[in-house]
């Protein structure tokens, strides 16, 4: 995590300890506040100790997932795990210079409670343009980009022509990544790991699916980014929001507050092979960790399972 001369700020103070996962795209709908959940519980069922953090100060959508995994833990009686969470409220001051300082001090005052004693810091992101999502962008060791297998969301990395599909230009956010990416590596000589999501995609390939296809590779290599696939157009998927559950907790009926369906083992074998795919720097430390917390609820009682999601 670095904070070193983001946005001109002089008096931000250059760290490095957590590894940092960013969920961006400017675009809603995308699945990031998900797919930003799945990852959390994921690194935490590993052993990891993790930190999510919400900017998107209107939707809030993973301070709600992160508020409703609570609630159904305390109802049913449930030990789930829950990452330490915080979100940015929007600063409404009289200029957007004090609004941006605002919101800068929030973020890195909360992110400074937290990075030297968490091994992972998961941070979801607004649908939209933002001083923090910017900010977000430029900290990120790893960014993880959702989107939806349409051209509607190509859209936003970048324009085709209609009749040959060849890239006409990389889109504001692609430049925009590109651009912290390019930062970042003057900073602290690090490279921004870049992997694109496709979300929603059809079980069955069709002629559209190809095409997006050929272009996001085109697009990759032109980029820099890694291509994964996400999640299907699941119902289960959407179910889980309400009770704050993922694809990678039990699937027994007093957990799910339903029966469970093939759909719900299908889900899960998707996010674990999204998890596989992001590479992310997990080491023996977790699956240690992951081990004596399993011993520790044996011997009182209390037996958690623990699968290992890492391994494929």
């Amino acid at each position: 995590m670095y904070f070193s001369g983001v946005n001109g700020h002089a008096d931000a103070k250059p760290r490095r300890t957590a590894h940092v996962i960013v969920c961006g795209n400017e675009k809603g709908g995308s699945g990031k506040s998900t797919t930003a959940m799945h990852i959390a519980v994921a690194l935490l069922k590993s052993g990891y100790s993790v930190a999510t953090v919400d900017l998107d100060g209107r939707q809030l959508s993973l301070t709600r997932y992160v508020e409703n995994r609570k609630r159904w833990a305390r109802t049913a009686r449930l030990q789930l795990e829950v990452p330490r969470h915080f979100h940015v409220p929007p600063a409404n001051r009289d200029t957007v210079a004090d609004t941006e300082s605002e919101e800068f001090r929030q973020l890195t005052e909360g992110l400074g409670e937290i990075e030297d004693n968490h091994d992972f810091v998961v941070i979801d992101t607004p649908g939209s343009d933002t001083f923090l999502n910017r900010m977000a962008h430029r900290i990120a060791d790893t960014l993880v980009t959702p989107m939806n297998d349409s051209f509607v969301d190509f859209d936003v990395l970048a324009r085709i022509d209609p009749v040959s599909h060849e890239i006409l230009e990389v889109s504001q956010y692609a430049s925009a990544v590109r651009e912290a990416r390019r930062q970042r590596r003057q900073t602290d000589n690090s490279i921004l790991d870049w992997i694109v999501v496709r979300n929603r995609m059809a079980s069955i390939t069709s002629r559209n699916e190809q095409k997006i296809d050929s272009c996001l590779r085109n697009l990759s290599a032109q980029l820099g980014f890694r291509l994964a696939d996400g999640i299907s157009e699941r119902v289960v998927f959407r179910e889980f929001f309400p009770i704050g559950l993922t694809a990678l907790d039990d699937f027994e009926e007093h957990v799910l507050g339903t029966k469970p369906t093939l759909s719900h083992l299908a889900a899960r074998q998707e996010i674990r092979q999204l998890l596989t795919a992001l590479r992310l720097p997990t080491d023996e430390v977790g699956r240690k960790r992951a081990f004596l917390r399993q011993r520790y609820a044996e011997a009182i009682s209390r037996p958690i399972a623990m699968p290992d999601i890492f391994v494929s």
